[in-house]
């Protein structure tokens, strides 16, 4: 369809109407664009494509203005392409359940029981977060498609800068870790997040002889940066055991390894007595480097320095550590082992000035951790929404934090909380898709201020493809008494099957939505269809209209009047002709359908036994007669062969029906 034929165009104001210019028209979650040149005549002349941001939609634009027809790409711009990929359907799928979990757990636990239940909520959408990221990474390595494989590789890298900065928030704010075990979650997160030399130890530990390997001092050294001792203690007992001339050396480094004093999250020793424990093996550190104990060997002297958090030292690894906030917990773990969470700050700024001396500039990434650090919530929130590809993660973590009671002061100048306003933007981006629309009505019944506005308008804009949706649309409005929204729809649906010739379909649609217009002229039509065809279809709709038929007269006479024909079926003609009398004489048969009514009461005029006493027998008369004299084609019924016939046949039954009456009724009186 021509984008004209659609929504009138729109350019920008005040632009020369003989100049190319940027035509567009808006849609409730994308924008069609094209670049054309406006005609006098209004039409589009020279349209072009606009540039690679948009995806190609359709080819047909419109004909120029002198007439004569052209045809250039129509352009749709999405606000949340992600929305689409099919590989990320799990992280929509998966974290709805987690996001509707944590709106139900209404009974709100108090101190630890509810930090823990929170933090368990944060770590389920991080496992969601990883299962997506290892699933895009599969595909990446199965695709032969570049295209293919640099937009999963792009992803992945998505995923995991939205993994690494969940985690930081998650110790931070939600976690809320204090001094001491604030330590020992910052390290679990490098650990996690910097496994760039992964492959380097996997490398070394499986050579034959892993001492002589020539990353062999890299791997301990990665091991002591990320404060893995264990394993880097395991490491040096191998190279001890090649060179026993070093052995004493090599007990010495280990020992202070092993007595190097670590905050515990058992709350077993204060921060005093660790901080005097530490002190005492620094200064044990610091004695065994002055004295030269290690001076021969520059790989552990340099490991000895480290331990003392020499920071030249630390900086000489750079490459080992790969990131700032690698360097940063490493300079914590062996300088300020007991930081206070408000200290992280100061520490990780001056980190990334080290780290980068001006030789880089920080990366968005960098901004939001750094962010972070300085416990500036709002600000974590607003670069993620900036850097991000979707409203996924802003949403999710904002109503997080939401519950952990840590943005309920910060409202936003043009309505509602930040946490309402993502979840917004979230599940509008939902409602644009086929499948994943009915993961955003949940969403919209969780923001209490505007959710209800913005279901009633999204709900409007859902393609009515199939009668399964539209049936799965209509229990979600009915759930929420949206009286209107059944109404729209199920006039839609009525439509769409007259259209297709479904009347029972669209008898059924047109009674839910309480249409009694509709309804009539449904009923006309199978009216319409019985005096062509002799017989109703949709037989059971018809019998099974109970108190519906009241929705209008003309659907009342429908229902009344099929009553009529399984009465008559039946044989139970006593009742049927009550019932085709009442249907004429009470009006709400149309004027159109009384020969067929009274030729119908032939049967039963004509039966052995009389059926019509005298005065129904009177009535009948004066139904025909009303009928043949009130026409107001009566010259035209008057020259149709066809129903004079009828009309002297039927006046010729109720004659003979009314002698037989009488005879018969005097007969009874004369006895």
């Amino acid at each position: 369809t021509p984008l004209t034929d659609t929504v009138p165009p729109q350019v920008v104001p005040g632009a020369d109407p003989s100049a190319r210019q940027l035509c567009f028209a808006w849609g409730p979650a994308e924008v069609l664009v094209c670049e054309t040149l406006f005609g006098r005549a209004g039409g589009f002349r020279s349209p072009r494509p606009v540039g690679a941001t948009a995806r190609a939609l359709t080819g047909s634009v419109a004909g120029t203005g002198d007439g004569a027809p052209s045809s250039s790409c129509v352009f749709v711009v999405r606000r949340d392409q992600d929305i689409y990929i099919h590989t990320l359907r799990k992280l929509f799928n998966e974290s709805h359940g987690i996001f509707m979990g944590l709106q139900r757990s209404e009974e709100e636990l108090a101190g630890k029981s509810r930090k823990a239940q929170l933090v368990q909520v944060s770590k389920n959408y991080r496992s969601v977060i990883r299962a997506c990221m290892e699933d895009m990474h599969q595909a990446a390595v199965s695709t032969r498609d570049p295209a293919l494989q640099g937009q999963y590789s792009t992803q992945v890298s998505i995923l995991s800068a939205m993994e690494l900065i969940w985690n930081l928030c998650e110790i931070l704010f939600v976690e809320a870790a204090t001094a001491g075990p604030l330590l020992l979650r910052l390290l679990d997160w490098v650990r996690l997040h910097v496994c760039d030399v992964d492959s380097m130890v996997r490398e070394v530990l499986s050579s034959e002889s892993p001492s002589k390997h020539k990353l062999f001092w890299n791997v301990v050294d990665v091991f002591v940066l990320q404060g893995r001792m264990d394993e880097a203690r395991h490491l040096l007992s191998k190279e001890a055991s090649a060179n026993p001339a070093s052995m004493n050396m090599y007990k010495i480094l280990d020992d202070l390894m092993k007595k190097m004093p670590v905050p515990s999250l058992g709350n077993t020793q204060t921060l005093t007595e660790l901080e005097l424990k530490w002190q005492h093996w620094h200064e044990e550190c610091q004695r065994y480097l002055q004295d030269g104990t290690f001076a021969s060997n520059p790989h552990m002297e340099s490991i000895c320095k480290i331990l003392l958090g020499d920071e030249d030292a630390i900086l000489e690894k750079k490459e080992l550590m790969t990131t700032w906030y690698h360097f940063l917990v490493t300079r914590l773990l062996y300088s300020h082992p007991t930081v206070k969470p408000m200290e992280l700050r100061f520490y990780a700024q001056s980190s990334m000035d080290l780290f980068l001396g001006g030789e880089s500039s920080p990366e968005p990434l960098d901004m939001i951790l750094m962010a972070a650090f300085e416990f500036e919530m709002h600000q974590v929130i607003k670069e993620c929404s900036i850097v991000l590809s979707n409203w996924w993660f802003v949403a999710h973590l904002t109503d997080l934090l939401d519950h952990c009671k840590l943005l309920q002061s910060h409202n936003l100048y043009f309505g509602s909380n930040m946490r309402e306003f993502l979840l917004l933007e979230y599940a509008s981006g939902l409602f644009s898709h086929h499948s994943l629309w009915q993961l955003g009505v949940d969403y919209l019944d969780h923001c209490p201020e505007f959710g209800r506005v913005y279901l009633e308008l999204h709900i409007e804009r859902i393609p009515l493809s199939t009668e399964q949706k539209a049936l799965k649309v209509l229990r979600i409005c009915e759930q929420r008494q949206m009286h209107e929204q059944v109404r729209s729809i199920c006039k839609i649906m009525a439509m769409k099957a007259l259209r297709n010739n479904r009347l029972g379909s669209a008898l059924s649609w047109s009674i839910r939505a309480k249409d009694a217009a509709f309804a009539t002229l449904i009923s006309d039509r199978f009216l319409k269809d019985y005096c062509e065809k002799g017989c109703f279809s949709d037989l059971d709709l018809i019998d099974n209209l109970g108190p519906s038929m009241l929705l209008s007269d003309r659907l009342t006479f429908l229902g009344k009047y099929r009553e009529f024909h399984r009465l008559y079926g039946e044989k139970r003609f006593a009742e049927a002709a009550r019932l085709l009398l009442t249907l004429m004489t009470a009006h709400i048969a149309p004027c159109s359908f009384w020969m067929t009514l009274l030729t119908d009461a032939l049967p039963l005029l004509e039966q052995k036994e009389v059926i019509f006493s005298a005065e129904q027998t009177y009535e009948l008369m004066r139904c025909l007669e009303d009928l043949t004299a009130g026409n107001p084609d009566k010259q035209k019924f008057q020259d149709d062969d066809v129903e004079t016939t009828k009309v002297e046949m039927l006046r010729l039954a109720l004659a003979r029906n009314l002698a037989r009456v009488i005879v018969k009724e005097g007969t009874v009186e004369g006895s």
